[in-house]
Order: C-alpha cells, then sequence, then structure tokens
C-alpha cells in the first residue's frame, strides 16, 4: 500500500509515518513545517520506502496513493489562533484538495477531526451523536468550525462522489516529538516543572481532560482506516478523566520539581469537562488505550528532557 500523510512531519503525523513504514507500507509526507519539524521523521529519512515533501495543502497536489491520511493542521490553540483565516484555509481547502485527488485515484481518506467539534459540551461524556456546543464567531471558531465543515465535506464526496472515507473525533493526546511551544496543557506544564518555574493553570484547576498516549491513538488510527465500511465519525481518545490540577500535581511528582501551581483566569470557550464515550471504538476496532496516563507522562517528560537545550 502506498499511503499520503499530509502533516506527516507533525507530532502525530510522524508516529503515524513510521507505523505505515513498520508495517511495510509506502509513505510519502507532506507538510509545510509550520508546527511539523523534520526531525520528527528523522529516522525514516533514509528509508527508500518514505519520501518528505515540503508543500502546503492549501495548494493543490497530485500524489498517487491507495490511502490519504489527512493530519493537516495545527492543533493547539497558541498556533492555530495566530492566524485564524489560515487555519479555517487549511481546514477547509486542505481536506477539499485531499477529496478530490481522492476521487481521481479511487484513494480510501482519513480525515483527523477533533474532540472540539463538541464545542464546551452540555452532554458528558461525548458520544458520537452529540451535535456540539460550538461558538461560531469566537476565538477558538477557526479550528473548531473549520473541522466540523471538513468533515460535511468529506461526508457529502462520499454521498455525492463515492469517495470512501473515515472520520476519527481525536481528543487530547501526548507524548514525544510534541512542540514545546504549543501551548497544550502537558507540554507547557512539563516543561515548566523541568525548568524549575512556576506551574500554570488556567482557571481554578477543577477542568477536566482526557489524554490518550500518541502510540494508542495511531493504533485507532490505523484500525479505523482498514475498517471496511464508513460507520460515520469515531471518537479516539482516552476516556480516564483527570483534572487539570490532578495532572499539575503528577508531572511536578514525575520531575521532582520544586514548582508551584500558580492560578491564571480561563481563556474564551475553554472547555469545562472532556471524556470521550468510545464505546464505539470499541465495539468496531477493538480499541482500548493501553499505556497508563503515569507511564506515558514519564515518556514524554524523558522525551523533553533530552530534547531541553543544556
Amino acid at each position: 500500500m502506498r499511503a499520503l500523510v499530509t502533516g506527516g512531519a507533525g507530532f502525530i503525523g510522524s508516529h503515524l509515518c513510521e507505523q505505515l513504514i513498520a508495517r511495510g507500507h509506502e509513505v510519502v509526507a507532506l507538510d509545510n513545517y509550520f508546527t511539523g519539524h523534520r526531525r520528527n521523521v528523522g529516522s525514516l529519512l533514509d528509508n527508500p520506502a518514505f519520501e518528505l515533501i515540503r508543500h502546503d495543502v492549501t495548494y493543490p497536489f497530485h500524489i498517487e496513493s491507495d490511502r490519504i491520511f489527512n493530519l493537516a493542521c495545527p492543533a493547539s490553540p497558541v498556533h492555530y489562533q495566530f492566524n485564524p483565516v489560515k487555519t479555517i484555509k487549511t481546514n477547509i481547502v486542505g481536506i477539499l484538495h485531499c477529496l478530490e485527488l481522492a476521487k481521481i485515484t479511487r484513494a480510501r481518506v482519513f480525515q483527523a477531526s477533533t474532540s472540539e467539534v463538541y464545542g464546551d459540551p452540555e452532554v458528558h461524556p461525548q458520544t458520537e451523536d452529540y451535535r456540539g456546543n460550538v461558538n461560531p464567531i469566537g476565538p477558538r471558531a477557526c479550528y473548531d468550525e473549520g473541522k466540523r465543515c471538513a468533515e460535511a465535506l468529506m461526508v457529502d464526496f462520499h454521498r455525492q462522489e463515492g469517495v470512501e472515507i473515515r472520520i476519527a473525533r481525536i481528543f487530547n493526546t501526548y507524548g514525544p516529538r510534541m512542540s514545546f511551544g504549543d501551548g497544550r496543557v502537558i507540554s507547557n506544564l512539563i516543561l515548566q516543572a523541568l525548568r524549575g518555574e512556576d506551574v500554570t493553570i488556567y482557571g481554578d484547576g477543577s477542568q477536566t481532560r482526557s489524554f490518550c498516549y500518541v502510540d494508542d491513538l495511531v493504533q485507532g488510527v490505523l484500525a479505523l482506516m482498514e475498517r471496511p465500511a464508513f460507520d460515520g465519525p469515531v471518537n479516539l481518545g482516552n476516556p480516564r478523566e483527570s483534572t487539570i490540577r490532578e495532572i499539575a500535581e503528577m508531572i511536578i511528582n514525575l520531575t521532582k520539581s520544586p514548582s508551584r501551581i500558580i492560578y491564571q483566569p480561563l481563556p474564551a470557550d475553554d472547555p469545562r469537562r472532556r471524556k470521550p464515550d468510545i464505546g464505539k471504538a470499541q465495539k468496531l476496532l477493538d480499541f482500548t488505550p493501553r499505556v497508563p496516563l503515569e507511564e506515558g507522562l514519564a515518556r514524554t517528560i524523558e522525551d523533553f528532557r533530552r530534547r531541553l537545550p543544556a
């Protein structure tokens, strides 16, 4: 199989490329390096089955492939709010180019959607049939609504053009190769703790998240892509729910840091609770996250420690 991975030099994309190569497939990775890095796929650059191309998905591309994995979009507020118009274009024009290519080549398309399509949820945990509580003009709308529109395009191409599609709504994911400056909870807390700085919590720390280790997430993505039929969007994540304060305390303990916790105002439209219902993924894909949070955090901390300047 020949796979095209947009956003292939990003955090999740690079782990996906590694797994595809390990399974014996050829991989072409596209990335414009806005949040991705060539070093993320450094172990693959000399592999004849791997090709890395610098390209922005908002511009057309034509690459023969059997599978298209669309992961091209910044996924952290710091990055996607930097240029919100570009974020919307990446979400909508990027998937449109993938779908138009798939229509020609008869490739199957995977869309990395997000739990953010549920907004600040009024239903807990979130199931795939929940339609969400999203502010269409808020500071996060460029990402939230961009992903929602991408899902609509996916389904319309499936209905109208017969394109084979798979959609995963990915919940908070963490692990090695997260960007230092992405503003995500895990990376922020680990960096602050390793540097001995005050550990910042936004709000009172009672808001919850459910964190899935990247290796578990990638296994779910691959299993979903090879489903024989489209069964609608599928939640992929870890249903273990933790408060932000609990995560901060765990990271301080694992790093043996002298850091203390400080509190800052909660950003606008920040979800209060986030927990996936993964019953559908368990039934269809036999998907169950296996890496415990403490173990995953320890691996991530070690990766951050190695990459920090001396």
